[in-house]
């Protein structure tokens, strides 16, 4: 709407932001720009209620644990995780009631870290902030209730502690992630760092901005305040507008 009236806003467009908003279409566009994806089927509601079973052995075929999740929901609600087959068809029908869309996904072992980016200004590349890491000391995974009711068992760590090439691989995977969706103003994307390298794991095109979140946090931690965040994804968006 806001393009329709010609109006500058800041974030990603129609595009972007649809691409990551859908788990499925992200992971298919990601993947054909090279960036490692945990491995995954997507599941249809129809194809669930009418061949159960094959699904699950479709499923199956895969090392547990399996996550499932809506393939368009967000702040992990309606993700399962499955332990043993015993939970399958419970944690597919908790994620149908989000989403006419699933997807089983492999479980990834390793530590869970994020970088922010931000788009440069027209004729200048983006780039990547100092990154961030979830560590999970008491939880299933990193679910609604700790991200959002103040449950234990996350701690949120920034900076991370990556070794210079660690870290430089990290910020260039998070700006091409963020080129390959056609993003703009700001995202910040998660990854897996296993024993074979980055796993990316989402792009989330409108993280959450709250003074303690992680995306403003990465940025404090690079050496942009609060304040300067805001003016600078103001500028960058007004620079952009002009320029169409």
């Amino acid at each position: 709407m806001l393009e329709l009236f010609g109006l500058p806003y800041v974030g990603s467009g129609v595009l972007a932001s649809s691409l990551g908003m859908d788990k499925h279409f992200t992971k298919t566009v990601l993947q054909a720009a090279g960036i490692e994806v945990a491995p995954w089927r997507t599941i249809k509601r129809y194809d669930w209620h009418k061949r159960p079973q094959a699904i699950r052995a479709m499923a199956e075929q895969m090392t547990l644990p399996v996550f499932i999740k809506p393939a368009r929901a967000g702040s992990s609600v309606g993700v399962g995780k499955v332990s043993n087959w015993d939970q399958f068809a419970a944690a597919m029908d908790v994620a149908f009631l989000e989403d006419d869309h699933v997807l089983i996904e492999a479980g990834i072992v390793g530590r869970e870290v994020e970088c922010a980016v931000l788009q440069g200004m027209p004729g200048h590349p983006a780039r990547a902030s100092v990154a961030g890491e979830i560590v999970v000391t008491g939880r299933e995974f990193y679910d609604f209730e700790a991200k959002y009711l103040g449950a234990e068992g996350i701690d949120l760590v920034c900076p991370a502690k990556l070794s210079a090439d660690e870290l430089s691989e990290l910020q260039r995977l998070s700006i091409r992630a963020f080129e390959a969706i056609d993003g703009a103003g700001l995202a910040r994307v998660d990854f897996f760092l296993t024993d074979t390298g980055f796993v990316l794991n989402e792009i989330n095109t409108m993280p959450g901005f709250t003074p303690i979140s992680m995306f403003p946090t990465c940025w404090q931690k690079s050496g942009l305040s609060y304040p300067e965040l805001i003016d600078e994804l103001i500028q960058v968006a007004l620079a952009h507008h002009a320029e169409d």
